[in-house]
């Protein structure tokens, strides 16, 4: 594909901020190939995604008298280009399932990115990831070590020059020093259909509490546990014939679905968090 720039926005809702930008874009000849946006009136906030082709573009102009418009309007923005693939760090624990199915995406082209390393608090996942190329690293973590664990895992990150880290069934709670290091560059899969059952065992609480769906959410990591700006979601109707077994194997199907979704949005610039909500982009 040929390479694009994208622009996402985010202010106060006023009227002219659609013909703000376009006018900008004509001006500098653009050739927009999708714009979506999107009013919150109840906060009094715009969202806005706009994509064009960077053939001919003159990419520093733009982003120079941009930045002058965004000012006088009170936007926030940030200007991505296609060209340049995001760099993304796997973890994981011992259930592989999603470690797989992002390996097997990444390897038939769905996610543009480059997969820079994957690092576990178990051997598990080695083979898997050796096999597709991926560079791996056991961390082990206990209560003891665990600053010092994390102390190493971002080395790792640092030197691989990590953009997104993708939790892919990591059963370790990361420190608030963790994800502070990281704000909005950390994507959780939580096998349930959030805020319904958090924790680490919400398949076993289903079951006992007798729901007839189950769910997984995708959302970003922040200080507080399972409570982060959810990304996705989606359910499996289950019966009373069920038992825990089975809704765990329904599950992981889940799983992998709304992970990789999220992580394809994520790469692809359709997603902006404001407060604890997300604006998902088309």
């Amino acid at each position: 594909m040929s390479p694009s720039a994208i622009l996402l926005i985010d202010c106060p809702d006023r009227k002219g901020l659609v013909a703000g930008v376009a006018n900008l874009l004509y001006r500098h000849g653009a050739n927009i190939t999708h714009a979506d946006q999107h009013q919150d009136h109840r906060a009094g906030l715009f969202f806005m995604r706009v994509e064009w082709a960077l053939e001919g573009f003159p990419l520093d102009v733009f982003r120079a008298e941009f930045a002058v418009l965004a000012e006088e309007l009170r936007m926030r923005w940030r200007l991505e280009l296609t060209e340049r693939k995001p760099r993304v760090a796997l973890f994981v624990s011992q259930y592989l399932h999603c470690l797989a199915d992002l390996l097997h995406r990444h390897q038939a082209g769905e996610l543009g990115c480059e997969l820079a390393l994957v690092i576990s608090n178990h051997e598990t996942g080695r083979a898997l990831a050796e096999f597709h190329g991926v560079a791996f690293h056991h961390v082990p973590v206990t209560a003891e070590t665990k600053s010092g664990s994390e102390a190493r895992q971002r080395a790792l990150l640092d030197e691989a020059e990590v953009d997104l880290i993708v939790l892919a069934r990591y059963m370790q709670i990361l420190s608030p020093r963790f994800v502070a290091a990281y704000p909005g560059r950390v994507i959780n899969v939580h096998h349930s259909f959030l805020p319904a059952f958090v924790g680490a065992k919400p398949y076993h609480a289903a079951h006992a509490r007798g729901v007839k769906l189950i769910g997984a959410t995708s959302h970003y990591v922040t200080d507080e546990l399972d409570d982060g700006p959810i990304i996705e979601q989606d359910v499996a109707r289950i019966s009373h014939r069920d038992q825990v077994e089975d809704l765990v194997a329904k599950g992981r199907d889940l799983e992998r679905i709304v992970l990789s979704r999220a992580v394809r949005w994520h790469l692809e610039h359709r997603i902006l968090c404001y407060g604890n909500k997300t604006v998902i982009f088309d």
